[in-house]
Parts: structure tokens; C-alpha cells; sequence
């Protein structure tokens, strides 16, 4: 049975959260934002008042949160910023590797740790040459003994600017592609490792993002994530994990977009009478309203899979290709409707319209994502409609309309190319209409479906 009603305690969760982004969130983002800074204290507030790292399991001293949890949570932060969302929740993306693996060790050292202490832990698949092609990473994992060194370079890494742990996929040769990929978890004061300037950003300045360069960085035994060969799966797994995620940043920001909309419409008057009260007006409100309905739909549907350990990568994609195309899609039609206003930086929408543009590209590009769902549409989707050439349109009927009982007792052939059903013992020579030769017709009636 579905349910799409959320639990007391969600919304308690959902209540709390859209109250520390009203007064902790708000205030300081378009001050930061100018200053294209993270303030480390409001991170600090979320981890102090359990928004951060919500997802740790409970069994290594976390609160246990699932996905579903996580995307109402990011969407309530995302509505008043979603640079800072991104910063706040970037260590569920880092902690992700982690938690999937079956480094038992690892999860008792880091994830214990970080649901007792304030420390941010950054993911790292991105280089400078490479984004979404993560089969196409040239970072360097040498063997040494049991241990491995670390070397070339990061790229793109939000929080890598302030973090102090990392999740690192890096490839043992570049030709072997995805079968040469690994993982670990770094400490970022370890020797060897340098951290880039801030990396200079047009939306989402809020969230510090840098680039890490390894030069010979010796990593323990003991902090392999995953080994050669296992790190590409373990690298796609996090990202059907938190793609849905990326989904709810585009579903704050998109809703906070439209209600800033909704109340200047109301307020604003041209030609006689408000804004709001033109029905071309009201009617792009109410498109507005139901692309941001729908996207927290799937959100919340991919989650909840995720949640029930079921297979995601297909949901995850479309929550959020539609989310980040749906929010890129509202915010502007937002910053439309409050016309000159909208553009000023006297006004919120601005901003929003800067951060959102980053959905659509990063944890998967908007085309790499038309590329997943195009996969599964020509491999593992299944149809539930016979193949076209053995669809029976029927058409004959009775001199009262109604649809033949002599139907069952007939035989109809098909044509593959232009359609054209026979209704004979036989297929015809060929076909009346295309000329197909009548021995690739293809009895349609009556036939068995295949249970």
C-alpha cells in the first residue's frame, strides 16, 4: 500500500530544521555569499543541533536518520540556502562510501568519531580533466607493500577547503578504467596532501569548494575503502544514494523561489490591480506549484527505496534529473514574475537563480543522467505491451456498433511494416497497401500472451 503521509516524527524533524534555516540560515547567507565564504559556525550549529550527520547509523552512536529523513531535511535548509544545504550535507556524501562498505574497522573509527565530534569529511571522484566520466580518473594509487601512495589530484571537492577527512577514489592504472578503481579514506593533515585555494564560483558561494593534490601521500593498510576493481561499484552505489538528495536541494530552492514569487504578485500592482490578479499570472504560479510537488514526489519515492534496500539507480537519476531541471526551470520563472526586482541583489531570487544552476551538473550532469535512463530503457526495462508487430487491432463489428462475439473464432495476420490486419484462414499474397510479401505476416489472432 502506498503512503505518502510522513510520520510524527518527520514532521517534527521537518518543523525543527525549517526553524533553524528561518533563524540561523537566513541572516548570514547573502553576506557570505558576497563574501564567497563557508561560516564554519553555522555548520557547527547544524552539527550541535543534529542535522548533520543524521544518517549515521545508530549502532556507531548515530541517530540512524534514513534518506527519506535526509531529503526533508535538505530541503528545508536548501529553501534559504542551497550552497550552505550543500556544505551542511556534504559529509553524508562523504561518509557514504563507509557506510555501504564492509570495512567494519573504518566505521568504527570515522563514523563513531564524527557522530560524537564536529569534523567534515569531504568524497572525491571529480578531477580536473574528469567529472561524471568517473571510469576516466588518472589520481594514481601505487601499491607499496600493503599500503598504497596517493598521487595527483582532486578536483571540485565541496568542503575539501575545511575538511578534515576524505573519501578518495583514485585508479591503479588509468587504461584499466573502471576495473582499476579504489578507495580510501584520508586524513587530510597527512603528509604529502595540499590543499587549493577556494575555487571561485558563480552560485553556491556559500559552499567552499578547492581542489586536493597527493604527492606521494602514503596511505595505510588499514584506510583501504575498497580495493582494485570494487571502487567503481562502491563509488556508483553512493551516488544512487544521494542523487535523490541533489533532487531535494532543487526542491527547496525551487519552492522558496515561488513562494518569494506568490507574495510579490500579491503585493505588486500594474495596469489597475495586483499582479496576482492576472490569470496569465496565475496560471505560472500553478505550473510553478505542481513541478515542485512533483519533484518532491520522486524525491521522496527514491529515497524511500533507498531506504528499503531496494535497486535505485533508475529512480535516483530521475529524481534528480527533474528536480535540478524543474528548480533551474521555477527559480527563473520566479525572478520572471518579480521582473526588475528579481534581478536586483536586494532581492533573494538572484541568489537562488545562481545556486540552482550547479544542480545540473554536479553528482551527474543532466545528460549523464539522460544517459543512465536511456541505458535502462534499451537493456532492463521490461514492457508491458506485446511487440508492436503482434498488436491485433481488431475492427469489425456488428451493424449495431457493438464489437463481435464471432471475434474469438477468427484469424488475423499483420503486417510489419504498415499494419494493415487480414482477416483470413490465410495471409494474403502480400500486402494491399505496402507490398509485403504475405509469408512475413504474422498471425495475431488468436494467439496466447505469455503469462
Amino acid at each position: 500500500m502506498l503512503n505518502f503521509s510522513l510520520t510524527k516524527g518527520q514532521l517534527d524533524l521537518k518543523k525543527r530544521v525549517r526553524g533553524f534555516t528561518r533563524r540561523e540560515i537566513l541572516p548570514v547567507a547573502w553576506y557570505y555569499d558576497e563574501l564567497d565564504e563557508s561560516p564554519l559556525f553555522v555548520l557547527r550549529r547544524a552539527f550541535d543541533e543534529g542535522i548533520m550527520n543524521s544518517d549515521i547509523p545508530a549502532e556507531y552512536g548515530g541517530k540512524g536518520y534514513g534518506l527519506l529523513e535526509g531529503t526533508i531535511a535538505v530541503e528545508e535548509i536548501a529553501a534559504g540556502c542551497p550552497g550552505l544545504a550543500t556544505s551542511i550535507f556534504d559529509n553524508s556524501l562523504g561518509m557514504a562510501p563507509i557506510i555501504l562498505s564492509d570495512k567494519e574497522h573504518l566505521k568504527q573509527r570515522y563514523l563513531r568519531e564524527m557522530a560524537k565530534e564536529f569534523k567534515l569529511m569531504c568524497f572525491g571522484t571529480s578531477e580536473p580533466t574528469m567529472g561524471s566520466d568517473v571510469a576516466g580518473m588518472r589520481c594514481l594509487a601505487t601499491k607499496d607493500g600493503d599500503d598504497y601512495i596517493l598521487n595527483g589530484t582532486k578536483y571540485w571537492i565541496t568542503n575539501g577547503g575545511i575538511a578534515d577527512y576524505m573519501t578518495v577514489f583514485a585508479t591503479t592504472d588509468p587504461k584499466l578504467q573502471h576495473a582499476g578503481i579504489c578507495a580510501f579514506v584520508v586524513e587530510l593533515d597527512w603528509e604529502g596532501i595540499s590543499v587549493g585555494k577556494t575555487i571561485p564560483k558563480m552560485g553556491q558561494r556559500c559552499s567552499n569548494t578547492a581542489g586536493i593534490h597527493f604527492e606521494n601521500t602514503r596511505v595505510p593498510k588499514e584506510n583501504i575503502l575498497a580495493e582494485p576493481g570494487k571502487g567503481f561499484m562502491l563509488a556508483m552505489k553512493t551516488f544512487d544514494r544521494t542523487r535523490p538528495v541533489i533532487g531535494s536541494f532543487g526542491v527547496g530552492a525551487a519552492r522558496s523561489a515561488m513562494e518569494f514569487a506568490l507574495q510579490y504578485t500579491k503585493i505588486r500592482h500594474a495596469f489597475g490591480s495586483a499582479v496576482a490578479s492576472h490569470q496569465s499570472v496565475q496560471f505560472k504560479l500553478a505550473e510553478m506549484f505542481t513541478k515542485v510537488e512533483i519533484a518532491r514526489l520522486l524525491t521522496w519515492r527514491a529515497a524511500t527505496e533507498v531506504d528499503q534496500g531496494m535497486k535505485t539507480n533508475t529512480t535516483a537519476s530521475i529524481a534528480k534529473l527533474y528536480a535540478s531541471e524543474m528548480a533551474f526551470e521555477v527559480v527563473s520563472d520566479a525572478l520572471q514574475l518579480c521582473a526588475g526586482y528579481g534581478y536586483t541583489k536586494m532581492y533573494p531570487i538572484e541568489k537562488l537563480f545562481r545556486d540552482v544552476r550547479l544542480l545540473r551538473i554536479y553528482e551527474g550532469t543532466s545528460e549523464v543522467q539522460h544517459l543512465v535512463l536511456a541505458a535502462h530503457l534499451f537493456g532492463a526495462y521490461e514492457s508491458a505491451m506485446p511487440s508492436l508487430e503482434e498488436v491485433p487491432i481488431m475492427r469489425w463489428e456488428k451493424e449495431s456498433g457493438e464489437f463481435s462475439e464471432e471475434v474469438g473464432g477468427k484469424t488475423a495476420w499483420r503486417c510489419p511494416m504498415c499494419g494493415y490486419i487480414h482477416v483470413e484462414e490465410e495471409p494474403p499474397e502480400a500486402c494491399p497497401y505496402c507490398f509485403v510479401p504475405g509469408k512475413a505476416f504474422k498471425k495475431v489472432w488468436p494467439r496466447e500472451y505469455k503469462k
